[in-house]
Formats: C-alpha cells, sequence, structure tokens
C-alpha cells in the first residue's frame, strides 16, 4: 500500500512539473525559436540564393526571437506545407507558425489555434491570361481553375462560384510550386489565392506581362502568426511583439533611432514599451528590452513591409488595409500600460 501511494505520488509529482512547464520556457532553455513558414511564397517566406531564409513573415519569426532571446538570428526554420502547418503546431515540432495562414473559426477552436494579432490583412482574388477573356467572376464558367488542397482557398473557391451558380473544374494541387508550374504551362485557365501570394507568385511566371489579377476579391483573409492553444505565455509574447512593431511605426520609432529614443524620450508610453525605468515588458515573459531589441534588429512595422512587399520591391503590394489607423488602415496596437 505504501509502495502504491509513493507512486501516486510521484506522478502527481511529474504532472504537476509538466502543468508548470510551457512552450516559453523551452525556447529560453534552449536558447532558439523554431518558427514554421513558408519556403516558397517569395516575398513572405522563401529562401535566397544564398540559402538563407527571407520574408514578411520570417521578418516576425526574427522579431520574436530577439525579443524572447536578445538576438533575431536564434530562429530555426521549418518549412512547411498547406498540410503539414498545423500538424507541426500541434505536436510541438515548432513554437510558432509564422505562414501565411488565415485566421478562422475552425483554426481557432477544433484545430487548436491561438492566432496572435493580424499582421497582414488579404482576400482571395484570381489570376488569368490577359488574352483569356477572363475579367470577371462569371467569366469563369466552365473553366478549368488551379488551387492548392489544405487551404481556405479551396472551400472559398467552392462556396463563392457555386452560391453564384458558376459551374468550374477544380485542378487541385499539393504545393505552391507544383501549381505555379502547371498554371504557367496552360494546365489551367485561371488560379485562385490570396491577392498578396498571386503577386508574390507572377514575377516567377515565364512572361509576367501575359497575366493579371482581376479586380474581385472574394474573401477575407487575416493572416498572421499562431501557436498551440493553451500557450498563454508564449501567446502573450507573440501578441506583444506584433503590437511593439505597430506600435513603434506610430511613433516614429526605426531601428535607426530606437536606441536614442529610449535614453531621450520623456514619453512614459514609449518608456514602458521600450523597457525603460520599469519591468513592464519583462511581465510579459519577455527581455526587459525586448520590444526594443525587435525593432533594433528587424525593425518597425513599415520598414518590414517596405523592405519585403513595398515600392522597392519586385512586388509593390500597396499596404491598403495594412496601413496604420491613423493613416486610413486598421493596424491598431492596444496600449503599453
Amino acid at each position: 500500500m505504501r509502495k502504491l501511494v509513493y507512486v501516486v505520488l510521484s506522478i502527481a509529482v511529474v504532472m504537476s512539473g509538466m502543468a508548470f512547464a510551457n512552450k516559453l520556457d523551452d525556447i529560453k532553455a534552449r536558447d532558439k525559436l523554431v518558427c514554421g513558414v513558408n519556403s516558397q511564397l517569395p516575398g513572405f517566406g522563401s529562401v535566397n540564393a544564398a540559402g538563407d531564409f527571407e520574408g514578411f513573415d520570417v521578418d516576425f519569426c526574427k522579431a520574436i526571437a530577439a525579443a524572447i532571446l536578445g538576438d533575431a538570428s536564434k530562429v530555426e526554420y521549418r518549412p512547411l506545407s498547406a498540410q503539414e502547418r498545423f500538424t507541426a503546431v500541434q505536436s510541438g515540432e515548432v513554437d510558432v507558425l509564422i505562414r501565411n495562414t488565415t485566421w478562422t473559426s475552425s483554426r481557432d477552436t477544433s484545430v487548436g489555434m491561438e492566432f496572435a494579432p493580424t499582421t497582414f490583412y488579404d482576400g482571395q482574388g484570381f489570376m488569368a491570361r490577359k488574352d483569356s477573356g477572363i475579367n470577371t467572376l462569371q467569366d469563369l464558367e466552365g473553366r478549368k481553375i488551379c488551387v492548392q488542397s489544405g487551404t481556405t482557398t479551396e472551400l472559398n473557391l467552392n462556396d463563392v462560384l457555386s452560391a453564384l451558380g458558376i459551374s468550374f473544374t477544380p485542378v487541385v494541387f499539393e504545393n505552391a510550386d507544383q501549381l505555379t508550374a502547371a498554371y504557367d504551362q496552360g494546365a489551367c485557365d485561371a488560379w485562385t489565392t490570396d491577392k498578396s501570394g498571386l503577386a508574390s507568385r507572377l514575377i516567377t511566371l515565364r512572361d509576367p506581362s501575359a497575366h493579371k489579377i482581376l479586380d474581385a476579391t472574394i474573401s477575407k483573409e487575416p493572416l498572421g502568426p499562431a501557436v498551440l492553444d493553451g500557450e498563454t505565455a508564449l501567446f502573450d509574447v507573440v501578441k506583444w511583439v506584433v503590437f511593439g512593431v505597430m506600435t513603434a511605426e506610430e511613433y516614429g520609432i526605426t531601428s535607426a533611432n530606437v536606441e536614442n529614443v529610449a535614453a531621450t524620450t520623456q514619453n512614459p508610453t514609449i518608456k514602458r514599451m521600450l523597457g525603460v525605468g520599469e519591468d513592464n515588458v519583462a511581465k510579459i515573459g519577455m527581455r526587459n528590452d525586448g520590444i526594443l531589441q525587435a525593432i533594433k534588429q528587424v525593425g518597425n512595422y513599415a520598414e518590414i513591409y517596405n523592405r519585403n512587399l513595398g515600392p522597392d520591391t519586385p512586388f509593390n503590394i500597396p499596404r491598403g488595409l495594412n496601413k496604420l489607423y491613423t493613416n486610413g488602415g486598421i493596424l491598431y496596437a492596444p496600449p503599453f500600460r
């Protein structure tokens, strides 16, 4: 009987330790963030000629690493397909997923994700050849449409066109590289995905000038980071890193001036955000200078956007809804208080 009591107590101790373990502690212990990303979407997540990951989503991985570990380079990137991404989070293979993933009710509940603030507001669109005669959704009647499996894109395509009474033939592919190649070779008449993805892939076609993105937008696609549901400590950090780079743009704080601002500002909000004089940021779960390091090493939201998607890139995607609320967009961060 006594032995049984000891066994029960031992199990209770182990379970208690497991209850207090969390992903944020794991990241700090291994001194590295494992980030699930796309490797096939230029501008958002891809591998450059030097073999390095780069893109808008990749930069948010770097910002989170800088905030937690003080070094934006302490990231291990795991390229994931649309089919693999949620399993990788559920199994613990990755700490955070930042892979052009749409926040939906089912993913936020039954799939087990916890979505941080949206970093890119997008919508689903269509691409077609300029000489195809396709200009509106109605022109898709009887056409073959390329679409990627395991995505909200595939579901939206069926929902919207069926509701409009438009018959079509879906041509389904597992990954974006296969889909792009097939579309470029004429395997389908049109192609649908997020408009940012269309703009990203347009420049990879053999003759980009021969194609167009239709005006129609058929969905709302809020894209942003996600962690495993229940990982509240890590969720808080990811959430406030995103808010931090947005707030930095709002206050004109950049990678070039953030240290000077921290040393001279009298603004209480900025001082709290940059960890000057109090431990406000440390209480979130990151370094007390975590937001400062994220801005210094990676940049504010505008710097991240412009570096990867802005007018000096091949994509030149207008910010649109992704402007700050003060500039006509809907990016809005709660106060650091």
